[in-house]
C-alpha cells in the first residue's frame, strides 16, 4: 500500500567490492554503519556494543585499533559477532597487518600515513591473504602536508587529489578492492568534494559528515550533507557521526535512506505534529510504537493521524491507518480500508498487534 516514489533515484553505478559477505558498489543495497566508542581491550562491552549497533539494523560495524592490544582482541571480538568488522587504522603499519589476520574484513587506512612503499605493499598482502577490503579515509582535519601546503587550507580540490593520490597508491600494487570517503565537518565542504571524486572515479564512496556534533545538530547536518548527495545518486555505504550512542548513528543514517525510498527495512510511520483536533495524545503515541516496534525488520507502512483532516487520505496510502475520532472512538484502516473502530486506551495495543500480524503475513510471502 505503500505510495509509488515521486521519483526514482538513479544512483550512479560504481564498481563493486565486498566487505565479508556484505557487497558494496553498483546495484546492491546502500549500507549503513557505525563505530563502537568502547575501548577494543574491553572485549565484553565491545561485543556488547557490536551486537546493539547490529541489532539496530547496521549492516558494517568498525573498531579503533590503536594498539597491538586492541588488534589481539579484535579475535576474540570477531568470534563473537556475526557482523564484518572494519579496523580502524591510522599510521602504524603493523596494526593493519595484525587486522587483517585477525579476521577484520576492511582496513580504514589512509596509504600515504603507512610509510614506504615495502610498508604498503606489506600491509596490502596481509589484506589480500586474508580477503580483506580496505577504505582510504580522506579527512579535511588531516590532509597531507605538501597538499595543504598547496591549497593553503581544506577544500574540495585537496580532498581529491589526496583520494586520487591514495587510489593510486594502491592500483600500482595491482589493489583494486577498496572504497573511498572525503569527509570534512562542513556540509558545503563535504558535498563538493564528493561530487568531483564521483566525476573522476568509479570506485564505491563512503559517505560522511565527520565529527558531524550533538544527535540534534549533527542529524541534521548529515541528513542534508548526506540526502543531498544520495538525490544525485552519489554514494555506495554511509555512516553518520554523531557525539552520541553508536545506536543512534544507525538510527538516524536508516532513516535517511528510508525517506529517500532507498532502503525498506522496519516500520516507516508517518504521523502528525498533533494539534487541537487530536482525538488521542500523538506524540507519546508514536513514541511509544518507535520502540514497541523496533523489532519488526519488515517493510511496513503506518500513519499515526491524530484527526481526520488528513488521516483518512495518509491511511488509503499505508499498510496500517489510525485516525483519530470524537470521543476518544478512533478509526484503525487495514490496507487502505476502514476496518474497525479503536479507543484511544486500546491504539498501542491494537497496532502493535496488526503490525506483527502484517509482518509475519509477509514473512511467509
Amino acid at each position: 500500500m505503500s505510495l509509488r516514489p515521486f521519483r526514482d533515484i538513479k544512483r550512479k553505478i560504481t564498481k563493486v567490492i565486498k566487505v565479508g559477505d556484505v557487497k558494496i558498489g553498483g546495484n546492491n543495497p546502500i549500507s549503513v554503519q557505525s563505530m563502537t566508542n568502547t575501548l577494543t581491550t574491553d572485549v565484553k562491552a565491545t561485543i556488547n556494543q557490536i551486537n546493539s549497533i547490529q541489532k539496530e539494523g547496521a549492516d558494517l560495524v568498525r573498531v579503533s585499533c590503536p594498539d597491538e592490544e586492541s588488534t589481539q582482541a579484535l579475535k576474540e571480538i570477531i568470534k563473537n559477532v556475526e557482523i564484518p568488522i572494519i579496523a580502524d587504522i591510522h599510521f602504524h603499519y603493523k596494526r593493519a597487518i595484525e587486522a587483517a589476520k585477525n579476521g577484520a574484513k576492511c582496513l580504514r587506512i589512509n596509504p600515504g600515513n603507512i610509510g614506504d612503499k615495502k610498508k604498503i605493499h606489506d600491509v596490502l598482502g596481509a589484506a589480500k591473504d586474508n580477503g580483506c577490503s580496505i577504505r582510504i579515509g580522506v579527512n579535511a582535519g588531516s590532509l597531507e602536508k605538501d597538499i595543504l601546503e598547496k591549497y593553503k587550507e581544506p577544500c574540495p580540490e585537496a580532498l581529491v587529489e589526496s583520494a586520487l593520490r591514495n587510489i593510486k597508491i594502491l592500483e600500482d600494487q595491482d589493489f583494486f578492492n577498496f572504497k573511498i570517503s572525503v569527509k570534512s565537518s562542513d556540509v558545503f565542504l563535504s558535498i563538493s568534494a564528493y561530487r568531483q571524486l564521483s566525476k573522476v572515479t568509479d570506485y564505491p564512496l563512503h559517505l560522511g559528515i565527520t565529527e558531524a556534533g550533538s544527535f540534534v545538530s549533527g542529524s541534521i547536518k548529515s541528513s542534508i550533507g548526506l540526502g543531498t548527495l544520495l538525490l544525485e545518486g552519489i554514494g555506495d555505504t554511509i555512516r553518520i557521526s554523531l557525539s552520541d550512542d553508536p545506536v543512534q548513528e544507525v538510527k538516524i543514517g536508516n532513516e535517511i535512506l528510508k525517506s529517500l525510498n532507498l532502503r525498506n527495512r522496519g516500520v516507516k510511520i508517518i504521523s502528525c505534529p498533533s494539534c487541537a483536533r487530536q482525538g488521542f495524545e500523538v506524540i507519546k503515541t508514536v513514541k511509544i510504537l518507535e520502540e514497541k516496534l523496533s523489532h519488526i525488520t519488515t517493510p511496513i507502512t503506518l500513519s499515526i493521524i491524530g484527526c481526520v483532516v488528513n488521516g483518512p487520505g495518509e491511511a488509503a496510502f499505508t499498510d496500517i491507518g489510525i485516525t483519530g475520532g470524537g470521543k476518544g472512538s478512533n478509526m484503525l484502516y487495514l490496507s487502505g480500508a476502514q476496518c474497525e473502530k479503536v479507543l484511544s486506551k486500546d491504539i498501542i495495543s491494537k497496532v502493535v498487534h496488526e503490525v506483527e500480524k502484517k509482518a509475519s503475513e509477509l514473512n511467509k510471502k
